[in-house]
């Protein structure tokens, strides 16, 4: 199943604000790809392409990096038509043809699928994620990608964060790296320091034709939008409270934890040496 494959890109000249966002889009892109090892030499790295503002900021700053990184490494977009109605087929063909990268595009009706399993008014994230994921796995298998690139940015790790705590009484979120189930295949998140905000400026100061997602658009009652509408709140009364949440991801103390499957709490005792966080961390502001 080769992607189709175009030359001769076309090159949008950029104003100087958007050279200048681009700039920092592009240092935290790769600054996350340096920490985690998201890209190395001689990958080929499966973009995953929706139509969305994300994904479209994805793509175009992996081809920037792509030209300007010290390592070779190649880049294939993909677009599961899901089979919309009113889906523009169109629409992402001209797109990667004018900027040049190789694509494929494939047609899976799971729409219907989900319409069909999923009661009207219902949350239809979870379903339609599943499938969506289970043939981009295929894909990238069918064309030798190394990679599967995704667009989630810093926000909706925040959100999944906050949406796990919430409802579902578990301390995880999505990780800027992940292995699939089967072991098979490695789930790289770039714009993981991205916030959205950012995001949604550049896709309009760089003109991508969007595609709404006309499946789950009209679910206002969605938890993830309240818990965005929460967190967005809680920044307007804490500025800078949103950060320090992101930063306390990679700033874990098991041992400060409950969870004896991280840390050994059964074992530790005084005197002991077994190691531990101790209670120095309760001398530091907020324990």
């Amino acid at each position: 199943m080769p992607p189709t494959t175009h030359h001769r890109p076309i090159v949008h000249k950029m104003d100087a604000a958007t050279e200048q966002l681009q700039t920092r889009l592009l240092r935290q892109v790769g600054e996350v790809i340096s920490e985690y090892g998201l890209i190395e030499a001689g990958d080929k790295v499966m973009v995953c392409l929706s139509g969305g503002k994300d994904s479209y900021g994805l793509l175009d700053l992996l081809l920037v990096l792509q030209r300007r990184a010290p390592i070779r490494f190649d880049l294939v977009a993909v677009n599961l038509d899901q089979k919309q109605p009113g889906f523009p087929a169109h629409v992402l063909p001209e797109y990667l043809t004018s900027v040049g990268v190789p694509f494929h595009i494939e047609a899976r009706d799971t729409y219907s699928i989900v319409k069909r399993l999923i009661p009207e008014g219902q949350t239809t994230c979870s379903l339609c994620s599943r499938l969506r994921r289970g043939h981009l796995y295929r894909i990238a298998t069918d064309l030798g990608a190394t990679k599967i690139a995704l667009g989630h940015h810093r926000d909706d790790i925040l959100e999944t964060l906050f949406l796990n705590l919430f409802f579902n009484g578990k301390l995880k979120t999505m990780p800027p790296k992940l292995r699939s189930k089967d072991g098979r295949h490695l789930v790289i998140r770039p714009l993981a320091a991205v916030h959205e905000a950012d995001l949604a400026l550049y896709a309009e100061r760089r003109g991508f034709p969007i595609i709404p997602c006309d499946l789950c658009g009209s679910q206002e009652d969605l938890k993830r939008k309240e818990v965005k509408a929460f967190l967005r709140e809680w920044e307007r009364r804490a500025p800078g409270c949103t950060d320090s949440i992101f930063a306390a991801a990679s700033n874990v103390a098991p041992s400060l934890l409950l969870d004896g499957r991280l840390f050994d709490f059964r074992a530790l005792r005084a005197g002991s040496d077994v190691p531990g966080d101790e209670d120095g961390w309760l001398d530091q502001q907020g324990g």
